[in-house]
C-alpha cells in the first residue's frame, strides 16, 4: 500500500505544483473548482444523500454559488477580492465549531434526524471558503510591501505546508508513535492510529517547508516568525480537517471517501487538511501581511 501511495503522489504531485505555478489565476479558479466539487460530491455520499438526482442538483446550487461569487466580483479595474476574503474569514470561524463538533463525537450521528442538514451546511461551510482562499492566495492580493505579487508562490507554499505536514505525521508516527507519550492516541474514537507524536512531526514538516516557501515567495527575514506562526496554526487547523472527515467517515461506516486515487481514496480523503488550511493560512498572511 505505501508503495501504490507513494507512486499516486509521485504522479500528482508534478502535476499540481506546475498548475499552480504556471497557470493563471482564473484558469486554477476553475481547475480548483472542478476537484473540490468532485470532493464534495464524497461529502454528500457520507452525509448519506443516496438520491443520484438530489446529489446533482445540490452540486450545481454549490456551482451556481461559485460562479456568483466570481460574478459578483467582477469591478471596473479587475476584480475586487472582498467576497473571496469575507468567505475566507467565515471558513477560518466554521473550523473552531468543526473543532468543538470533534469533542462530542456523537452529534449528527444519526442520519434519521437533521444530521445530514448538519452535515450538508458544514459540506458548504468547509469548500467554499477554501475554494475562495485560494483564488485570493493565487491573486497575489493583497499586494504588501514585500510580498511582490507572488501569488502563485504564497499558493504552493500554502499547500507544501499541509503536504509537508501530512507526510511528516505519517513517518513520524510510523516510526516513533508511542515513544514519548506512550499509548496516548491523539483522538483515538475518530481516528486510532493518530499520535502525538505524528502530530508535532508534522507541526515540524509544516513549519519549516513554510518558512522555505515564504522565502522563495518573497518575505523578509523579519517576517520569518510570523510566518512560521502562521504555518503553525495552519498545521493545526489541516489536522482539524483531516479528523473532521474521519468523523464523517466513522458515521458513515466507511474507510475511504472513494476509491478515485490509488493508496489514497477519494478526492476528499485528499483535500481535507487542505479544507481547513488555505482559509487559514490566507487570513493569516493577510492580518500579518507578509
Amino acid at each position: 500500500m505505501t508503495k501504490t501511495r507513494l507512486l499516486a503522489a509521485l504522479i500528482m504531485a508534478p502535476v499540481a505544483i506546475a498548475a499552480i505555478l504556471l497557470l493563471s489565476t482564473p484558469w486554477i479558479v476553475a481547475l480548483a473548482a472542478v476537484i473540490f466539487l468532485a470532493g464534495l460530491w464524497e461529502w454528500f455520499e457520507l452525509a448519506e444523500i443516496e438520491d443520484t438526482l438530489a446529489r446533482t442538483v445540490l452540486l450545481v446550487a454549490h456551482l451556481a454559488l461559485m460562479v456568483a461569487i466570481v460574478w459578483a466580483s467582477r469591478s471596473v479595474g479587475g476584480y475586487s477580492y472582498f467576497l473571496f476574503k469575507l468567505a475566507s474569514v467565515i471558513g477560518v470561524v466554521w473550523w473552531f465549531f468543526a473543532l468543538l463538533w470533534l469533542r462530542n463525537y456523537t452529534f449528527a450521528s444519526n442520519h434519521e434526524t437533521w444530521a445530514r442538514f448538519f452535515k450538508l451546511a458544514a459540506g458548504a461551510l468547509a469548500v467554499l471558503p477554501a475554494w475562495c482562499a485560494l483564488a485570493w492566495l493565487h491573486s497575489g492580493e493583497p499586494r504588501s510591501p514585500g510580498n511582490g505579487n507572488n501569488g502563485h508562490i504564497w499558493l504552493f507554499t500554502a499547500l507544501a505546508i499541509v503536504w509537508a505536514a501530512d507526510s511528516a505525521a505519517y513517518f513520524a508516527g510510523r516510526h516513533y508513535g508511542g515513544m514519548l507519550f506512550k499509548d496516548r492516541k491523539l483522538a483515538p474514537r475518530v481516528s486510532p492510529n493518530k499520535t502525538y507524536e505524528g502530530l508535532i512531526g508534522g507541526m515540524v514538516g509544516g513549519v519549516l517547508v513554510g518558512v522555505c516557501g515564504s522565502l522563495l515567495a518573497g518575505a523578509t527575514g523579519a517576517q520569518l516568525p510570523l510566518v512560521a506562526l502562521v504555518a503553525l496554526v495552519a498545521v493545526l487547523a489541516s489536522v482539524i480537517g483531516d479528523l473532521y472527515e474521519s468523523l464523517l467517515k466513522r458515521h458513515a461506516g466507511v474507510k475511504d471517501s472513494g476509491h478515485l486515487i490509488p493508496g489514497h481514496g477519494g478526492i476528499l480523503d485528499r483535500i481535507d487538511g487542505v479544507l481547513a488550511a488555505l482559509p487559514v493560512f490566507a487570513v493569516g498572511k493577510a492580518m500579518f501581511g507578509f
